[in-house]
C-alpha cells in the first residue's frame, strides 16, 4: 500500500516559497555580517589565521591568474579593434578609445573577473565547505573548542574576495595597455593624449564608483556561495540548488545597475 503525498494548497505553497526566499536572504545577510566582523577583528590574524588565509589565497589566486590575464588581453584586443574600426567608419575616431575604456575597463572586466572567480573558486569552495559539514569536520572543530567559521569559512571568503579584486585590477591594467597598443602601437607618440583621456574618464566620482563596485562584486561572489555550504538544507532547498547561483547573479546585476546610475545619471 503506497502512502500518498500530502497535497498542499496554493496559499501553503506560496507561504513556503516566501519563507524559503526570506530565509535564504537572511542567511546571506547574517553570514556577510559575521564575516565582516571577523574580517575586521585583529584576533582573526594571529599566526594560525594568517597561515590559513595565506595558503587559501595562494591556492585560489595563483592557478587562475595567468589564464584570466591572457583572456583579458585577448578580449581587449578584439573589442578595441571592433570599436576602433566601427568608429572610423562613422567618423567618430576621436571617441573610440574613450568608449573602449568606458565599456571594457569600467564595466566588462570587473563583472567578468567576479563571475570567473565565482565559477572557478567560490562555488567549488562552497561545495568543499558543505563536504566538511557533512563529514563532521565542522562539528569536530566545535567540540575541541575551535571556531569553524574562523578556521574554515573566513579564509575561503577572504581568498575569493582577494582573487576577484586582484584579477579585476590586473586585467584592467592589461586592458589599458592593450588598448593603447592597438591604437598607437609600440611608441610614445600618443601617451600624452591617452593620459589626458584616461584622466577625463576616471574622474574622482567614477573612480570611487569603480572601486566600490569591484569591492562589492568580490564580497557578493565570496559570501553567497558559502551560505549553502555552511547551512544544512532541507529537501525543498535541495531541489533548487541553482537558487544560490541565481541569487548571486541577481546581486551582481543589482550592483552593476547601481554603478551605471552612479556613473551616467
Amino acid at each position: 500500500m503506497q502512502l500518498r503525498q500530502p497535497v498542499h494548497t496554493l496559499p501553503e505553497r506560496l507561504a513556503r516559497l516566501i519563507w524559503g526566499w526570506a530565509l535564504a536572504w537572511w542567511r546571506i545577510v547574517y553570514l556577510g555580517a559575521v564575516v565582516l566582523v571577523l574580517g575586521l577583528s585583529p584576533s582573526s590574524y594571529g599566526r594560525l589565521g594568517r597561515g590559513l588565509m595565506a595558503r587559501r589565497i595562494y591556492l585560489e589566486t595563483t592557478p587562475i591568474l595567468i589564464g584570466f590575464t591572457v583572456l583579458a588581453a585577448l578580449l581587449s584586443l578584439v573589442i578595441t579593434r571592433i570599436v576602433v574600426v566601427t568608429a572610423l567608419s562613422y567618423g567618430l575616431s576621436r571617441y573610440a578609445l574613450e568608449m573602449v575604456i568606458r565599456v571594457l575597463v569600467l564595466e566588462l572586466i570587473p563583472l567578468t573577473a567576479a563571475m570567473f572567480v565565482a565559477m572557478r573558486c567560490a562555488i567549488p569552495s562552497g561545495s568543499q565547505l558543505a563536504s566538511l559539514r557533512l563529514s563532521g569536520r565542522l562539528a569536530a572543530l566545535e567540540r575541541v573548542g575551535a571556531d569553524p567559521v574562523r578556521m574554515e569559512l573566513l579564509p575561503r571568503v577572504v581568498a575569493a574576495a582577494f582573487a576577484s579584486v586582484t584579477l579585476a585590477a590586473l586585467s584592467c591594467v592589461v586592458a589599458l595597455a592593450m588598448s593603447y597598443l592597438s591604437v598607437f602601437g609600440f611608441n610614445t607618440a600618443g601617451l600624452a593624449s591617452f593620459t589626458r583621456m584616461f584622466g577625463h574618464v576616471f574622474s574622482p566620482e567614477v573612480t570611487l564608483v569603480f572601486a566600490l563596485k569591484t569591492l562589492f562584486f568580490s564580497l557578493a561572489i565570496a559570501v553567497i556561495p558559502m551560505t549553502a555550504g555552511l547551512y544544512d538544507l532541507d529537501k525543498s532547498e535541495r531541489r533548487s540548488e541553482l537558487g544560490g547561483l541565481a541569487r548571486m547573479f541577481a546581486v551582481l546585476l543589482l550592483i552593476e545597475m547601481i554603478s551605471l546610475v552612479g556613473n551616467y545619471y
